[in-house]
């Protein structure tokens, strides 16, 4: 059994996964927690599902390695590609992951039948969010849109900006003959952007999905169910693979707060 005081690991391709960090940290404010992002491997939407299990599993490996009491995927290409080789490699050590997270949260709202999912084109061409819901629920409709420009958008800063509200418009036109139940944010960027999207569907009624928040709470669910809630802490440990002082940038503007350090790890 881990002992309660050992850190939550979070990862990614990259820094969207700090959406997920961000709100570990609001509702576990007394959990440890070391967040790798793969800097220098980055997009991983573009390799092979073998190259991504490859990436994934080495990350995993370090983490473990760490000492950590849990592991969130934070990444939706991982989610989709390696999160069983990735638990089997864990053993012991409980993984969630954002697409679970997110497709359970959809249906905790009020068991809804009609679900859209915005994602980068690696995700959506998964198809992972769809058979996720369908295995929570084969009965639900499930429309998909990619949203590839929202992840440099959300890089740059420009979130509540006309350009973010044109191109959130245009990607979104896609679900104006819906009556949408839930809209799920399917990219760990696209939280980013949940203040506006809102205002900008066609359906008002439309409850909007953040999986960094649901694996929040799943996260704090399944510690509590282990009793390994950490009652003292808070300490937030950062690795990448390339480029800290861009990563330790983009990073405070992510998470709101400023950042100590940024260690890079050689993992290959």
């Amino acid at each position: 059994m881990k002992n309660k005081t050992a850190p939550i690991g979070i990862f990614d391709s990259g820094i969207g996964g700090l959406t997920v960090a961000k709100a570990v940290m609001k509702a576990l404010p007394n959990e440890d927690i070391i967040y790798f992002g793969d800097t220098a491997r980055v997009p991983y939407g573009i390799k092979s599902e073998e190259t991504v299990r490859r990436y994934a599993l080495e990350i995993t490996d370090f983490l473990l390695k760490k000492g950590v009491k849990m592991i969130l995927i934070a990444c939706n290409t991982v989610s989709a590609s390696a999160k069983g080789e990735i638990i089997a490699k864990a053993g012991k050590v409980p993984v969630l992951d954002v697409i679970t997270a997110g497709a359970r949260a959809a249906f905790d709202q009020s068991g809804h039948k009609q679900i859209g999912v915005i994602g980068t084109l690696a995700t959506v061409h998964s198809r992972a969010y769809v058979s996720a819901i369908n295995e929570i629920n084969g009965g639900a409709e499930v429309i998909q849109k990619a949203c590839p420009m929202l992840v440099p958008l959300a890089e740059e800063g420009w979130i509540e900006n006309e350009v973010a509200r044109q191109t959130l418009q245009e990607y979104l036109k896609e679900f104006e003959e819906y009556d949408l139940d839930a809209l799920i944010l399917g990219c760990t960027h696209y939280p980013l952007f949940k203040e506006i999207i809102p205002q900008i569907l066609h359906s008002q009624r439309t409850v909007v999905i953040d999986s960094a928040e649901s694996i929040a709470e799943t996260s704090s669910g399944k510690l509590q169910e282990l009793n390994l809630l950490n009652k003292g802490g808070g300490k937030f440990d950062c690795y990448v693979s390339d480029r800290p002082q861009r990563f330790q940038e983009l990073a405070e503007r992510f998470l709101g707060r400023k950042l100590q350090d940024v260690s890079v790890i050689n993992l290959s």
